[in-house]
Order: structure tokens, then C-alpha cells, then sequence
């Protein structure tokens, strides 16, 4: 996994050494309204990014790639991530620490993170899943080039009814 860098910001790939900063970032309440929850203390952040340091699912048929990201001053913001799958989908994810919200950082991050998608992976279409009600996460997907799913790909990937699903195809 490499580290993608732009003039705003750096992905540096996910390792253990960063749980105590991300800790601090992931324990925000606000980036929880919609769905999950923050981690139960560090050292089970700790723990799961040990586990993800191996970059790949048990049975090795998917990518596990998580990124960091660090702005300029050093300071780490939050993450964007993926699994990739063999058949070349990618399902992307993101957190951002929100006094970072409506900066345009989250979409640069997602940004920056496709081409190692696509080239390193063998990425073809990304998707993302969230709550139908994180009209934010819709906007940015929106301004990336993302697009609401059909009904027949929703079923077929299961998401929730409470759940929005869009695509960008191809990358």
C-alpha cells in the first residue's frame, strides 16, 4: 500500500502506531450521528488496526485498504478506506473529525485515494452505503461523480431500506 500525496493533504496507509491520534479523532460524538459508534477504548482501536495491517480479508480474496489522512500542520483529520473485491467493486468509506467538515477535505481525500484504486487494485466502479438521512455524505458522493443505484443493485449488494447506495462507474 502506498502513500498518496496532493498539495492538501497526505494518505498515509493505516497502522497500528496511529491508534492513540485516531483514537482522539474517532471518540467525536458528532461523526456518529447517523450510524455506528466510537471505538470502546484504545486499546481496542489499538487491536483492530493490527488486524488490518495485513491489507487483505482471511479467506486473501479482498483488499483491506485503510488510509489516514494528515493535513499539513501533521495533524490527522480522520480516514478513507476500501475494499476492494475480485470482480473489480470497490466499496469506499470515510470519517472526518467534523471542525474539518465543509472544507472540501473529505472529498479531496476520496479524491486522491481512486487512482490508487484503480491502478494498484484493479478498481473498475466504487460504491458507498449511508443513511439516507447524511445528506452531506450524499453532496460529496454527488460533487465526486457518484450516482444513486438502481433498485436491482440495491437488493443485490443489501442495503437497508433506511440506506442510500450510489456508484460511480467506470473509474
Amino acid at each position: 500500500m502506498r502513500t498518496v500525496r496532493t498539495e492538501r493533504l497526505v494518505l498515509e496507509p493505516q497502522a497500528a502506531s496511529h491508534a492513540e491520534e485516531m483514537f482522539d479523532v474517532l471518540s467525536e460524538p458528532a461523526i456518529y450521528e447517523y450510524e455506528n459508534e466510537p471505538p470502546r477504548s484504545l486499546a481496542w482501536l489499538r487491536e483492530r488496526f493490527t488486524k488490518l495491517e495485513t491489507r487483505r480479508s482471511a479467506d486473501g480474496t479482498e483488499h483491506w485498504l485503510n488510509w489516514v489522512i494528515r493535513i499539513p500542520t501533521s495533524e490527522l483529520i480522520g480516514y478513507v478506506q476500501a475494499t476492494v473485491y475480485p470482480d473489480g467493486r470497490a466499496a469506499i468509506a470515510y470519517e472526518l473529525a467534523s471542525r474539518f467538515w465543509g472544507r472540501g477535505l473529505a472529498q479531496a481525500a476520496v479524491r486522491a485515494m481512486i487512482p490508487a484504486l484503480k491502478e494498484d487494485y484493479g478498481a473498475r466502479w466504487l460504491f458507498a452505503v449511508f443513511k439516507r438521512r447524511n445528506h452531506r455524505s450524499q453532496r460529496l458522493l454527488e460533487r465526486l461523480g457518484f450516482s444513486p443505484a438502481t433498485p436491482a443493485l440495491h437488493a443485490e449488494l443489501h442495503a437497508e431500506p433506511d440506506e442510500m447506495l450510489m456508484v460511480k462507474e467506470p473509474i
